[in-house]
Protein backbone atom coordinates (compact mmCIF):
# COMPACT_ATOMS: atom_id res chain seq x y z
CA UNK A 1 0.00 0.00 0.00
CA UNK A 2 1.33 3.65 -1.00
CA UNK A 3 1.36 5.73 1.56
CA UNK A 4 0.75 9.10 1.24
CA UNK A 5 0.27 11.63 4.19
CA UNK A 6 -3.36 12.29 5.44
CA UNK A 7 -4.30 15.82 4.42
CA UNK A 8 -7.42 17.66 3.52
CA UNK A 9 -5.81 18.05 -0.08
CA UNK A 10 -6.39 14.96 -1.02
CA UNK A 11 -9.89 14.28 -0.74
CA UNK A 12 -11.25 14.39 -4.47
CA UNK A 13 -15.13 13.74 -3.86
CA UNK A 14 -17.64 16.24 -3.75
CA UNK A 15 -21.04 15.81 -1.60
CA UNK A 16 -22.76 14.45 -4.49
CA UNK A 17 -20.96 11.48 -4.13
CA UNK A 18 -20.93 11.25 -0.06
CA UNK A 19 -24.49 11.68 0.73
CA UNK A 20 -23.85 8.69 2.98
CA UNK A 21 -21.09 9.99 5.16
CA UNK A 22 -22.06 10.99 8.63
CA UNK A 23 -19.99 12.50 12.09
CA UNK A 24 -21.22 10.93 15.09
CA UNK A 25 -19.45 12.49 18.36
CA UNK A 26 -20.83 13.14 21.91
CA UNK A 27 -19.93 16.99 22.16
CA UNK A 28 -19.95 19.21 25.35
CA UNK A 29 -20.87 22.76 25.70
CA UNK A 30 -17.32 24.43 24.62
CA UNK A 31 -16.60 22.00 21.59
CA UNK A 32 -14.93 19.39 24.00
CA UNK A 33 -14.71 15.40 22.74
CA UNK A 34 -12.15 14.14 24.98
CA UNK A 35 -8.92 14.08 27.28
CA UNK A 36 -6.13 11.85 27.59
CA UNK A 37 -7.38 10.14 24.63
CA UNK A 38 -10.64 9.00 26.50
CA UNK A 39 -14.24 9.80 26.66
CA UNK A 40 -15.43 13.34 29.06
CA UNK A 41 -18.05 11.36 30.91
CA UNK A 42 -20.37 8.07 30.70
CA UNK A 43 -23.42 8.75 29.24
CA UNK A 44 -25.11 5.32 29.48
CA UNK A 45 -27.77 6.20 26.94
CA UNK A 46 -25.21 7.69 24.41
CA UNK A 47 -23.39 5.01 24.22
CA UNK A 48 -26.84 2.98 23.63
CA UNK A 49 -27.42 5.87 21.14
CA UNK A 50 -24.31 5.09 19.57
CA UNK A 51 -24.45 1.42 19.18
CA UNK A 52 -28.23 2.14 17.50
CA UNK A 53 -26.82 4.09 14.70
CA UNK A 54 -23.62 2.55 13.81
CA UNK A 55 -24.24 -1.65 14.26
CA UNK A 56 -24.58 -3.40 10.74
CA UNK A 57 -22.47 0.13 9.63
CA UNK A 58 -18.94 0.99 8.59
CA UNK A 59 -17.18 2.64 11.26
CA UNK A 60 -13.94 5.24 10.49
CA UNK A 61 -11.61 6.10 13.26
CA UNK A 62 -7.85 7.70 13.23
CA UNK A 63 -5.10 5.53 15.19
CA UNK A 64 -5.53 6.84 19.10
CA UNK A 65 -9.54 6.25 18.76
CA UNK A 66 -8.62 2.62 17.70
CA UNK A 67 -6.18 2.28 20.03
CA UNK A 68 -8.64 3.51 22.96
CA UNK A 69 -11.30 1.68 22.37
CA UNK A 70 -11.57 -1.16 25.83
CA UNK A 71 -12.11 -3.94 23.65
CA UNK A 72 -10.58 -3.66 20.06
CA UNK A 73 -12.80 -3.61 16.73
CA UNK A 74 -16.27 -2.89 17.91
CA UNK A 75 -18.40 -5.78 17.12
CA UNK A 76 -21.13 -5.97 14.48
CA UNK A 77 -19.49 -3.27 12.31
CA UNK A 78 -16.66 -3.37 9.56
CA UNK A 79 -13.62 -1.04 11.49
CA UNK A 80 -11.74 0.96 9.25
CA UNK A 81 -8.53 3.02 10.72
CA UNK A 82 -7.22 5.54 9.05
CA UNK A 83 -3.15 5.64 9.94
CA UNK A 84 -0.13 7.26 9.02
CA UNK A 85 1.44 3.36 9.58
CA UNK A 86 -1.39 1.04 8.69
CA UNK A 87 0.69 -2.05 8.38
CA UNK A 88 1.25 -1.61 12.03
CA UNK A 89 -2.94 -2.59 12.42
CA UNK A 90 -4.58 -5.59 13.17
CA UNK A 91 -5.92 -7.45 10.44
CA UNK A 92 -9.38 -7.64 12.56
CA UNK A 93 -9.48 -3.48 10.85
CA UNK A 94 -9.35 -1.85 7.19
CA UNK A 95 -6.33 -0.23 7.82
CA UNK A 96 -5.77 2.81 5.15
CA UNK A 97 -2.91 5.89 4.86
CA UNK A 98 -5.07 8.35 2.91
CA UNK A 99 -8.72 9.67 3.47
CA UNK A 100 -9.07 9.78 -0.43
CA UNK A 101 -8.80 5.83 -0.47
CA UNK A 102 -11.57 5.33 2.38
CA UNK A 103 -13.98 7.32 0.48
CA UNK A 104 -13.35 5.43 -2.71
CA UNK A 105 -13.55 2.34 -0.72
CA UNK A 106 -16.66 2.71 0.63
CA UNK A 107 -18.37 5.46 -1.53
CA UNK A 108 -21.39 2.67 -2.48
CA UNK A 109 -22.16 1.52 1.06
CA UNK A 110 -25.56 2.37 3.06
CA UNK A 111 -23.89 4.72 5.23
CA UNK A 112 -20.67 5.55 6.91
CA UNK A 113 -20.00 6.86 10.06
CA UNK A 114 -16.78 8.68 11.16
CA UNK A 115 -16.71 8.36 14.80
CA UNK A 116 -13.25 10.49 15.83
CA UNK A 117 -10.80 11.26 16.56
CA UNK A 118 -10.53 15.25 16.24
CA UNK A 119 -8.00 15.46 13.41
CA UNK A 120 -10.64 13.06 11.46
CA UNK A 121 -13.21 15.17 12.42
CA UNK A 122 -11.80 17.87 10.66
CA UNK A 123 -10.64 16.50 7.80
CA UNK A 124 -14.18 14.75 7.02
CA UNK A 125 -16.72 17.06 8.14
CA UNK A 126 -16.19 18.81 4.61
CA UNK A 127 -16.95 15.77 2.71
CA UNK A 128 -20.09 15.01 5.42
CA UNK A 129 -23.79 15.35 4.52
CA UNK A 130 -24.97 14.37 8.07
CA UNK A 131 -23.88 14.89 11.85
CA UNK A 132 -25.45 12.87 15.02
CA UNK A 133 -24.37 14.93 17.36
CA UNK A 134 -24.92 14.14 21.90
CA UNK A 135 -24.66 17.35 23.01
CA UNK A 136 -23.91 17.56 26.36
CA UNK A 137 -24.54 20.88 28.56
CA UNK A 138 -21.83 20.86 30.48
CA UNK A 139 -18.36 22.61 30.03
CA UNK A 140 -15.09 20.43 30.42
CA UNK A 141 -12.39 22.88 31.01
CA UNK A 142 -9.93 20.65 31.31
CA UNK A 143 -10.31 18.75 28.21
CA UNK A 144 -7.93 18.51 25.23
CA UNK A 145 -9.63 17.76 22.48
CA UNK A 146 -12.38 19.34 20.19
CA UNK A 147 -14.67 18.74 17.92
CA UNK A 148 -14.66 21.36 14.49
CA UNK A 149 -17.60 24.72 14.94
CA UNK A 150 -20.73 23.29 13.55
CA UNK A 151 -21.52 26.53 11.60
CA UNK A 152 -25.25 27.55 10.97
CA UNK A 153 -25.14 28.91 7.29
CA UNK A 154 -23.64 25.28 5.99
CA UNK A 155 -25.81 22.78 8.50
CA UNK A 156 -29.55 22.92 9.68
CA UNK A 157 -30.87 20.74 12.76
CA UNK A 158 -33.83 18.20 11.72
CA UNK A 159 -34.03 16.76 14.76
CA UNK A 160 -33.45 17.16 18.62
CA UNK A 161 -34.57 15.02 21.57
CA UNK A 162 -33.55 16.63 25.09
CA UNK A 163 -32.72 14.36 28.55
CA UNK A 164 -32.35 16.02 31.96
CA UNK A 165 -29.47 14.54 34.39
CA UNK A 166 -30.30 11.77 36.30
CA UNK A 167 -29.17 8.83 38.69
CA UNK A 168 -27.12 7.48 35.35
CA UNK A 169 -26.02 10.52 33.77
CA UNK A 170 -24.61 13.04 35.41
CA UNK A 171 -25.06 16.18 33.15
CA UNK A 172 -28.22 16.96 30.52
CA UNK A 173 -27.88 15.49 27.30
CA UNK A 174 -28.92 16.48 24.08
CA UNK A 175 -29.22 13.42 20.62
CA UNK A 176 -29.22 16.45 17.52
CA UNK A 177 -29.28 15.23 14.09
CA UNK A 178 -27.89 17.65 11.34
CA UNK A 179 -28.31 17.57 7.37
CA UNK A 180 -26.19 19.82 5.14
CA UNK A 181 -28.45 22.69 3.94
Amino acid sequence: MTRIPISRALSPCNLANMKNLSLIAAVASNGAIGKDNGLLCHLPQDLKHFKSLTVGHTVIMGRRTFESLPGGPLPKRRNVVLSSHPESLPTSVSAFSSWSEVLSAFAGEEELFVIGGATLYNLAIADAQRLYITEIHHEFRDADTFFPAIDSSLWREIEREDFPSDERHAYPYSFVTYERC
